[in-house]
């Protein structure tokens, strides 16, 4: 099938997020009757495309932990059991996460394709999507005890304040949507980028749009559309469903929301903490969903919880547990009638094989020879079985043995001195990398972790740095660059040698 056929999901998923995400923006200011539907819709859009295309670089978070799609038509079918599920919730008016219908797509990937999921990750996971709708609640009461008790000393007039509040208002919800297409994008049209159809276009001399920003615009029209076709029953929701907000306390709401988003997900505010030798808040992924109707709760308890519908909210709390649910069900029969009706491969098959070099690794590690006689040199299909067996003999943790598998997961990659020549992205390596892929030119590898060896001992430019928040950036960018390499010198079948 056509890349363009596939990424019609994720256009799928973008139109879903926008009919649902864009009331934790706007819904406020909309509910309030601050700021007419239309008005918040484009400036929503443009502030959303902008975020997308400038700041787009896109979080993965730590979803990519939960299990790693691998074959473009089960991306393809992840993306949209997702955007399903967004919609069902949409329609219902009940605002969700994009990220909850992820996890729970990706879980129904795991299922179907038999890979472990990460329980700790995941147990992180849930964990925030039970604290970040407290601590909006919290920063939202402080604030609005702070902004009464201020209005009670500074006179301001009544149509002034007015004035203000709407201004405010258009302000916060302008930058809430920039941050949505930033931080939301790769959600949407991340999984693509490997297969991104696009070419980098030089507009004028010193600027260029790159593949991956025309991707993302493409995607951030598409929330666009849905903020403007279909947002306005989930603003309703959240602007006034759950409990009648005066303009101010609207504001308060979105304020706090910004304010809950950005402490959590500022990898700028990270770096600037961590250089002016303080203690950094850890990076966790937040819910804008969750964050703003835990604010619009924060705000209700400090008017004493009257007005508070309790049973709007208990809807709300059932469909952030049904979301992840249903997206699993939805992904799990999509990608089963995808691989045996539409005859598409939704996963590609991995092996494990405990070859010489892993095994004197762990014999240093106190494994004996012996214990480890059955398992070496034979193909491993069960990656479970596996586990269980080096578990067994070993006594190590979880993360011991995770990482034995991750040494033993076979691959196949051909360092194919035509491609190095004609597709090796140049401008994006340095010197040194580029030497680097020069000097195995010609070698095979059956596994990841040796090709990446091979690499780094040629050079520290393709070495990771100590896990710092100072060395964050770089590790990223070397890990972008490592995933790269991987796509472009991976064979299919497995077991090079």
């Amino acid at each position: 099938m056509d890349i363009f056929f596939y990424l019609s999901s994720g256009l799928f998923l973008g139109w879903s997020l926008g009919a649902n995400d864009a009331a934790n923006v706007f819904g406020t200011a909309v509910g309030t009757r601050m700021i007419a539907f239309r008005s918040a819709a484009t400036i929503c859009s443009l502030f959303l495309i902008l975020g997308a295309v400038l700041g787009g670089a896109g979080t993965t978070h730590t979803l990519g932990k939960l299990g790693a799609v691998n074959t473009l038509p089960g991306a393809f079918t992840v993306a949209l059991a997702a955007a399903v599920t967004l919609l069902v919730m949409t329609k219902m008016r009940v605002p969700v996460s994009t990220s909850q219908a992820i996890v729970g797509a990706i879980i129904g990937w795991n299922f179907y394709a038999s890979v472990s999921t990460d329980t700790q990750t995941l147990g992180t996971i849930v964990t925030t999507w039970v604290i970040c709708p407290i601590l909006a609640a919290a920063v939202a009461a402080l604030l609005f005890v702070l902004l009464r008790a201020t209005l009670k000393v500074v006179e301001i007039h009544l149509l002034a304040l007015d004035s203000y509040n709407r201004i405010g208002l258009i302000v916060a919800g302008a930058f809430g949507a920039y941050s949505l297409g930033a931080n939301n994008i790769a959600n949407v049209m991340g999984v693509f980028i490997a297969d991104n159809p696009f070419h980098d276009v030089d507009i004028v001399a010193g600027l260029t749009v790159t593949a991956t920003q025309q991707l993302f615009l493409l995607g951030a029209v598409a929330i666009s559309v849905g903020v403007a076709t279909y947002s306005r029953q989930v603003m309703a929701t959240v602007g006034s469903g759950l409990l009648r907000l005066s303009p101010l306390a609207a504001l308060v709401v979105v304020v706090a929301q910004s304010i809950v988003l950005f402490v959590l997900a500022s990898e700028r505010l990270e770096l600037f903490l961590a250089r002016s030798g303080l203690p950094t808040i850890p990076l966790v992924p937040v819910s804008s969903s969750q964050a703003v109707v835990g604010a619009i709760i924060g705000v209700g308890l400090v008017k004493g919880g009257r007005g508070i519908r309790f049973n709007m909210l208990g809807g709300i709390a059932g469909g952030w547990i049904a979301t992840p649910i249903l997206a699993g069900v939805i992904a799990f029969v999509a990608l089963f009638f995808m691989d045996n009706v539409f005859d598409q491969q939704v996963s590609r098959s991995v092996g494990y094989r405990l070859d010489s070099v892993i095994v004197t690794e762990l014999v240093a590690e106190g494994v004996s020879p012996e214990q480890l006689e059955p398992l070496i040199d034979r193909y491993q299909g069960d990656r479970a079985r596996l586990a269980q067996s080096l578990r067994r003999i070993s006594g190590w943790d979880r993360a011991q043995v995770e990482e034995v598998m991750r040494w033993a997961e076979l691959d196949s990659f051909y360092l194919d001195p035509v491609v190095i020549h004609l597709d090796l992205d140049r401008q994006w390596l340095t010197q040194n990398q580029i030497a680097a892929v020069a000097d195995i030119t010609g070698r095979s590898f059956a596994h990841r972790w040796c090709f990446e060896a091979a690499l780094a001992d040629s050079t520290a430019d393709w070495r990771p740095r100590p896990a710092t928040v100072l060395n964050k950036a770089w590790n990223r960018e070397l890990q972008r660059k490592r995933d790269y390499l991987v796509r472009l010198f991976r064979v299919e079948s497995p077991g090079a040698q």
